[in-house]
């Protein structure tokens, strides 16, 4: 059969429990979601019409406690994918199966499914990964398109690569001062951090996605593009490389600032034991 398997090992993703809009969120977090659309130039909400068991060479690399399925699939919408689907599309699934080693029941199911394309095959498609279909849900279906429309967007967050230089300058009075963290991207586009120290005052950042530093800039809600941008990417701490232009306390100051930007982010949440590579 033309449809090809990505080869790393599935994961459950976890279930997160309310989604920002009052809707109860099903699937997996922001996170593992974003990880999947952000790797699939198709995803497509299809009804399973059959579910043929693959064995033999054909099922070589299955993960154990899974079964792999030739799917046929009736497209219902397409929500991300230049130039269209066929009516009708194949891919291969490894389904998890329970623990008298059965597969679930697979026809008639409506999924979402995050994939990619065979080349020289216009109905045949690959996913990104394992568990790259999900349970079609209303709620599932809404952040896959959300997070496409912003990632499509022309002010998009790049990707992040990595932390740069950081300066720590403090102000006037005791406590005050103010820490400009440099990170490097994918696209070389500017991205920073600043975090201001006002005596009397709680500590606040921002995120600049120019040149300019508005320190008036809200930081970034939790289950955004940007939020995911950065606390999925950003290390655990700050680098030594890049304070070495400072002197001992400044960069403290900074190191401590760069903690402070983190635990106001929280964590990534990532769930999926094989995230898949994001662009």
């Amino acid at each position: 059969m033309p449809a090809q398997m990505a080869t790393a090992p599935s994961a459950r993703p976890g279930d997160s429990m309310v989604a920002q809009t009052g809707m109860a969120q099903t699937g997996p977090g922001y996170a593992d979601l974003a990880d999947l659309v952000l790797s699939a130039p198709v995803i497509a909400d299809v009804t399973i019409r059959s579910a043929t068991a693959i064995k033999g060479a054909e099922a070589v690399g299955v993960a154990p406690g899974h079964q792999r399925f030739y799917i046929e699939a009736d497209v219902g919408t397409l929500i991300r994918g230049a130039g269209g689907l066929p009516a009708r599309i194949g891919y291969l699934f490894d389904a998890a199966t329970d623990a008298r080693g059965r597969a679930p029941r697979l026809k008639k199911m409506r999924v979402l499914i995050y994939a990619r394309r065979v080349p020289n095959a216009a109905d045949q498609l690959q996913l990104v990964a394992p568990d790259a279909q999900l349970p079609w849900t209303p709620d599932t279906e809404q952040r896959s398109r959300t997070i496409v429309r912003d990632a499509l967007s022309t002010d998009a967050p790049p990707v992040i690569t990595g932390v740069g230089n950081a300066f720590y300058v403090p102000g006037s009075l005791p406590g005050e001062g103010e820490t400009q963290i440099f990170l490097t991207t994918a696209n070389n586009r500017p991205v920073s951090l600043s975090v201001l120290r006002r005596p009397g005052e709680e500590r606040r950042y921002a995120v600049a996605l120019s040149e300019i530093v508005d320190e008036s800039a809200a930081p970034p809600a939790r289950d955004t593009l940007l939020w995911y941008r950065l606390a999925c990417a950003l290390p655990e701490s700050l680098p030594d490389r890049s304070t070495a232009s400072l002197g001992p306390e400044n960069a403290q100051a900074a190191r401590e600032d760069y903690r402070f930007v983190l635990q106001k982010l929280g964590p990534c949440g990532r769930e999926r034991q094989t995230p898949t590579a994001s662009d």
